[in-house]
């Protein structure tokens, strides 16, 4: 008996498989468009790597075993990490900023469910080198662009908020612990009032001023829009958040500025529960969420500003974001908007009788080696098998060799569309494309 796939892994057949490479295609061809650049790094990298840099989360997630060597290394659970090791290498010769993109295999030994396996493709975006909200400006924009060009538009919108904002906050509701306070604001979502009240107070907050700071995350719904922001920073402010919060208001404030200016005011929301679980993000945070499906997660990431040095390289301002592939695919499949898979072929050779199978394939060498898609039967079938296999391979056309009516060295084109018909001189059949 043949084992089944290993749970939390997954294969991709046609047309998924197809469909997903014209994915990738649109976003690499996207981030480029937006002056980033393809980087690709290792899918095994020393345990060492993730330990320390990102946090007890992906570190207890991540593929961990000894190598031949007997040294700690790890299937790679996220790409930040890796990228930051290769700008270190390179930091004294690279100009900034650095925009790179990566499209990378990743594994997490978690828990299997909708959109979330153990081993799934994530899309990388990051930004090194630039102080201000500029750098996520341009990063968001870029994301917006990436999943519009995919057929996304119209069902997300993105939540920004800032650490400096969120441990304000917690030091305001009396919270003795910032990262037990971030661990229970990232739960908010998805958990009971009560729930979320018992989380509070395992980080120090009163269950008196937990019950208050449930009814302000409840005020801000599902994101305060830009229209709304002013009242809520205001309320906030009232409150008593001290400087270093304040800064981080006026850092969103300048975001949320640029952002309307590049027309994204529609689909970006303040969200204070947004704070996002690595270890290493300093300030602005973020993430895109699906409108239509109770706000599923498509992408998150923020700004590492001390990363790079934890890697004993030159102080670095940097600022990323992850978008995984399979809360994609869920997206648009819900919304009719995943693609059809392999493109269509441009032709299909079709031969009257299988003595005519080696100048088929002879026309087929032809026609690829002239830039265009095309295949032949390779089974002896009858001439409307293979019709019926150039319908399903979706060709814009077939060619016919063999039929009487035809002139000689002809060859019958037919658009698999309309049914039309014309012949060709055999020579001109790629021309004629």
């Amino acid at each position: 008996m043949t084992p089944p796939v290993l749970r939390g892994f997954r294969d991709y057949l046609p047309p998924d498989a197809g469909a997903r490479s014209e994915l990738r295609r649109r976003m690499r061809a996207a981030a480029r468009r937006a002056g980033f650049t393809e980087i690709e790094t290792p899918s095994v990298e020393s345990f060492e790597l993730y330990q320390t840099k990102s946090g007890e989360g992906i570190a207890a997630q991540t593929w961990m075993f000894r190598d031949k060597g007997d040294r700690p290394v790890a299937l790679v659970p996220e790409t930040t990490p890796s990228l930051a090791r290769v700008y270190v290498e390179r930091a004294k010769s690279e100009p900034l900023p650095v925009k790179w993109f990566t499209a990378s295999r990743i594994w997490r030994y978690e828990e299997p469910q909708a959109g979330r396996l153990r081993e799934f493709l994530q899309f990388d975006l990051e930004m090194l080198g630039v102080p201000g909200v500029e750098a996520e400006a341009d990063l968001l924009a870029t994301a917006a662009l990436l999943l519009d060009e995919i057929g996304a538009g119209g069902l997300y919108a993105i939540r920004v908020n800032d650490r400096s904002i969120a441990e304000g906050i917690g030091r305001m509701y009396g919270a003795s612990e910032s990262p037990r306070f971030f661990r229970a604001v990232d739960k908010y979502r998805d958990l009971s009032i009560e729930a979320f009240v018992s989380e509070l107070g395992e980080a120090g907050v009163p269950e008196s001023a937990a019950r208050e700071l449930t009814e302000v995350f409840a005020s801000a719904g599902t994101g305060v829009p830009p229209g709304k922001l002013e009242p809520f920073f205001q309320r906030l402010v009232a409150q008593g958040l001290d400087e270093s919060a304040r800064a981080g208001v006026a850092r969103v404030r300048g975001l949320f500025a640029l952002l309307e200016r590049a027309g994204l005011g529609d689909r970006i929301v303040f969200d204070p529960t947004v704070v996002r679980g690595l270890a290493y993000y300093t300030s602005t945070v973020f993430e895109a969420f699906a409108t239509r499906d109770s706000g599923r997660a498509i992408f998150g990431g923020g700004r590492y500003d001390h990363l790079i040095e934890l890697f004993e390289g030159p102080p670095t301002p940097a600022t990323g974001l992850a978008i995984g592939e399979e809360r994609l695919e869920i997206l648009l499949k819900a919304a009719g908007r995943w693609p059809d898979g392999e493109p269509p072929l441009d032709s299909y050779v079709v031969v009257v009788n299988p003595a005519l199978t080696p100048d088929a394939i002879a026309l087929v060498e032809e026609l690829r080696r002239a830039g265009l898609s095309a295949d032949c039967d390779l089974l002896a079938r009858s001439m409307s098998r293979q019709l019926k296999e150039a319908a399903r391979r979706r060709a814009r056309r077939a060619l016919i060799l063999g039929l009487k009516e035809a002139g000689p060295e002809a060859v019958v084109e037919r658009d698999l569309a309309s049914g039309a018909q014309r012949e060709i001189p055999r020579s001109e059949v790629a021309r004629s494309a």
